[in-house]
């Protein structure tokens, strides 16, 4: 017999990792299992390999409320994240739910019996999985392909070609010439890595410029705190101390977006040689926070500039060539070695075919509710973080919702639940507020949000808190049924 499962999981990540903790501490009698594509859990944090790899926020609110992050070292290095997420999972026996292996490649939403049928691919193999809750974790792009353009004469480079994606481990640029394309939150990482660790001369080659954001990587607050105080109540001030840190920068970024820009302008000039053409290379066109502001821990990648171990080229290029890169400009580059940090693929539900009754479900079709479930998507829920902090914030906001409404369910003897379509009152809107490209590229494949709560959110943790953690329920827009579908017919 095909084996069921109150509760899938798809994806051993942060999110998965953080829908268990909240799954089984508010609903200890429902089975669960999380479905990891992977040999190993932490999704972003095993998958990436490149130099440097680390966090883009700092860890008291990139870690779990239920797992302190208790030092003083605000911006973690990937492995350290990895061994944290590890520990997160075996401490609380969420490893034993975990099923190494398992990719997800289709589900179908059964309204004859009320459940989901997944078909998984185990070792090669196809399994059904039956789930009275579906729960995608699995993050929001590609993990076999990121995204890489095609270059003119690539062919033609005589040196090696490698996207961060896919960094593959015997890689030797000690002492070479490397280029790097791309300006966002991967390369502003890699370069001073590659340079700290051997590297000869890195060029970051962008078409634009993107914001740059200097902070330190500890956190003297943090440490004075864990020095005087118990662990759980220091955590408590030094976690609430960066959410309203994190939420009073965005919040003046969006109000006072030209105060914003001389902050980082300050920052950065303080760092970078004298006389340096800030406004060319770091100077985007667009507001901040229209796409995402990187960091650059304790300034290194402007320390970098300005120590002649690397350099920033703004300009389009023409052609790869035998030896480098020559641009619109005119102007070479030589590279012995090209990193193509030039982004992701946006891919919801870890490209997962969904369908109800056998028919496809169109995801672009649906409206977003509460930015967890899906118009029309009987029992099932997903997670995806702020663009504007911590991606865990929203993830444990997510977790605790989900185990909530689980909850009421069950008290309530309910089946099913299902987001009542909005209707046409309420404007589609762009799911995420961003003019990234990796956002740009994906809007026709998104779902939607809509103009008026609870089908958009604010990106505020601050007012989330109040609309998710503590909203009602049963609010009117959640159609609840305690009878199978094929029966109420």
């Amino acid at each position: 017999m095909t084996e069921f499962v109150d509760v899938v999981i798809v994806g051993a990540g942060i999110s998965g990792i953080s829908a268990a903790w909240h799954l089984q501490n508010q609903n200890p009698g429902k089975s669960y299992a999380i479905l990891e594509r992977r040999e190993k859990l932490g999704g972003t944090w095993d998958l990436f390999k490149y130099p440097g790899i680390r966090s883009d926020s700092d860890m008291y609110t990139l870690g779990f409320h239920f797992k302190p992050w208790a030092t003083d070292q605000m911006i973690a290095d990937g492995p350290s994240i990895w061994n944290y997420l590890n520990e997160a999972a075996t401490e609380n026996g969420i490893d034993t739910h975990i099923r190494y292996s398992h990719k997800v490649l289709a589900a179908n939403w059964s309204d004859e019996d009320s459940r989901w049928e997944l078909t998984v691919e185990r070792d090669g193999e196809q399994i059904e999985l039956h789930a009275g809750f579906l729960w995608a974790c699995s993050g929001y792009y590609n993990y076999d392909q990121g995204f890489s353009p095609e270059f003119p004469g690539a062919d033609d480079f005589g040196g090696t070609i490698v996207h961060p994606q896919h960094w593959p481990e015997d890689l030797d640029y000690q002492g070479k010439k490397v280029v790097v394309i791309g300006s966002g939150a991967t390369a502003i990482t890699l370069i001073p890595a590659l340079i700290d660790n051997g590297a000869g001369h890195v060029t970051m080659l962008q078409r634009t410029p993107t914001y740059i954001g200097s902070l330190p990587d500890k956190d003297p607050f943090a440490k004075r705190a864990y020095r005087l105080l118990p662990e759980k109540p220091a955590y408590t001030a030094v976690r609430w101390k960066a959410i309203l840190q994190a939420t009073a920068q965005y919040q003046l970024a969006r109000a006072l977006p030209n105060v914003f820009r001389k902050l980082l302008r300050t920052m950065a000039e303080r760092r970078l040689p004298e006389g340096y053409d800030y406004d060319r290379h770091f100077s985007p066109d667009y507001k901040p926070w229209d796409q995402r502001v990187c960091l650059a821990p304790n300034g290194d990648i402007f320390k970098a500039i300005r120590k002649g171990k690397a350099d920033v080229v703004t300009d389009a290029i023409e052609t790869f060539t035998a030896d480098g890169i020559l641009l619109k400009s005119g102007e070479r580059i030589e590279a012995d070695i090209i990193v193509t940090a030039t982004g992701l693929n946006v891919q919801f539900f870890g490209g997962a075919k969904v369908s109800r009754n056998g028919a496809p479900l169109d995801l672009a079709d649906t409206v977003a509710y509460k930015g967890m479930m899906l118009s029309g998507v009987p029992n099932m829920a997903f997670t995806f973080g702020y663009t504007n902090a911590s991606w865990t914030l929203k993830a444990d906001l997510t977790s605790e919702y989900v185990s909530r409404l689980l909850s009421f369910m069950g008290e309530k003897d309910y089946v099913t639940v299902e987001p009542r379509d909005p209707g046409s009152d309420i404007e589609r809107l762009p799911f995420v507020d961003l003019s990234s490209g990796y956002i740009k590229r994906a809007l026709d494949t998104l779902p939607k949000s809509g103009s008026e709560a609870p089908w958009r959110l604010k990106q505020n943790y601050l007012v989330d808190l109040r609309v998710i953690r503590n909203g009602k329920i049963d609010d009117g827009t959640l159609d609840f049924s305690k009878l199978r579908a094929s029966v109420s017919a």
